[in-house]
């Protein structure tokens, strides 16, 4: 069974489209609004290997914060779209990424139960045209949507654009590991569902 998900989601503050394939080889293309967010997701397509495109418009000169959400809101529909019943996965995925002075550990369970742990200390406020602080606002809306338990852990690090991509590329690596087929065809859980 194929593993895609098309999102498209059009409030009054945001369009977006965005379409998935867990068993991609790392294609992307993603259109925002936001090039430091067109960079994160990017990172997170390809390092996770998955095919991730995107096109977001929406109201950024006010506040970037409704198209960060709405697009971790998408992503997050379109990884539960793409499990499905969630048989046959690893379930579990862990990562741990420096970049330059930075470390950062991901780990998460797709078990069912929205959860993030975010420990992630910024020193800059911004990014070009993005607030440091929306990127927990995206990984919060992401995991409600996902149906993943989420930790982020900034182990070190100074330089906020490496720990954000350190983020970003460790959550694609453990989210590759976790969706990776290991199990059978058997619902990895002892209840049997997730």
């Amino acid at each position: 069974m194929e593993r895609k998900a098309k999102i498209s989601r059009k409030t009054a503050e945001t369009e977006i489209s965005l379409e998935l394939n867990l068993d991609g080889t790392g294609k992307y293309d993603i259109d925002t609004p936001l090039p430091f967010l067109n960079h994160m997701l990017s990172s997170f397509a390809k390092h996770g290997n998955f095919d991730l495109f995107i096109k977001a418009t929406g109201d950024t000169e006010t506040d970037p914060h409704h198209l960060v959400e709405d697009t971790g809101i998408c992503l997050g529909m379109a990884i539960a779209k793409c499990l499905a019943d969630k048989s046959g996965i690893n379930r579990f995925g862990f990562s741990i990424i420096p970049m330059d002075e930075s470390r950062v550990t991901v780990s998460l369970d797709i078990g069912g139960r929205p959860y993030l742990a975010y420990c992630v200390e910024m020193l800059s406020e911004k990014i070009g045209n993005m607030p440091t602080i929306l990127i927990e606002d995206f990984f919060v809306a992401l995991t409600t949507n996902a149906l993943i338990n989420l930790h982020i852990e900034k182990n070190r690090g100074t330089n906020s654009h490496h720990i954000i991509e350190a983020a970003f590329k460790a959550f694609g690596i453990a989210l590759r590991g976790a969706v990776a087929k290991g199990t059978g065809r058997l619902v990895p859980s002892t209840k049997g569902v997730i």
